[in-house]
């Protein structure tokens, strides 16, 4: 029963793979000229709640044959030299949405317990990590769309991030101060 289960994942594997041949065709199926509908509305987001100040940055509003560089922040701006902050892999989620297809960018996180200490008036910074996920139940054109992006980064399109950073404050057996601060920066990728 195993072996035909190994089997039949790996016909799966395999009739998956043969279908990525078009790959060109959907990087290009947005024109250039269709971005010039979407207006950037911020490259920059700054989010104050308690003692911290969360930043999320597109370093640019239009990307034009370059990376797509964005990044959060976060700053503790209270009382204490320092404090130590928990959350999973990273405080920073950078999920978000290519409006012209419709279709969202999952930002999947592994979820172990971190703790990170903070310095009073020292952001801490990291730098966006392409990332997502799509399954092979997922619509044809999506699928290529994600395939296309993991591996060669943003298609042409207007990208909205709805990013958060998400992580609690608090020493063990005590009760716990949670923090999920969000915001929201858009930008653009392509010639217009």
């Amino acid at each position: 029963m195993i072996k035909r289960i190994v089997a039949i994942g790996l016909v799966v594997i395999g009739l998956t793979a043969c279908g990525t041949g078009n790959q060109g065709e959907k990087r290009s199926s947005v024109a250039a000229n269709d971005l010039d509908v979407y207006n950037v509305q911020q490259t920059t987001v700054e989010v104050t709640e308690g003692d911290f100040i969360y930043r999320l940055v597109s370093k640019k509003d239009h990307y034009k044959d370059e990376e797509v560089q964005l990044y959060a922040e976060l700053e503790y701006v209270g009382e204490k030299d320092e404090i130590a902050i928990y959350h999973a892999a990273s405080p920073f989620y950078f999920p978000m949405k290519e409006e012209m297809r419709g279709f969202n960018i999952n930002y999947p996180m592994n979820e172990p317990l971190v703790e990170t200490i903070l310095q009073q008036g020292e952001p801490y910074r990291e730098e966006y990590q392409r990332s997502g996920w799509y399954s092979d139940q997922d619509e044809e054109e999506y699928q290529y769309f994600m395939k296309d992006f993991l591996e060669n980064g943003f298609p042409n399109g207007y990208y909205i991030v709805n990013g958060f950073a998400d992580f609690y404050v608090g020493p063990e057996n005590e009760e716990k101060d949670m923090y999920r601060m969000e915001g929201q920066i858009d930008f653009k990728v392509g010639e217009s």
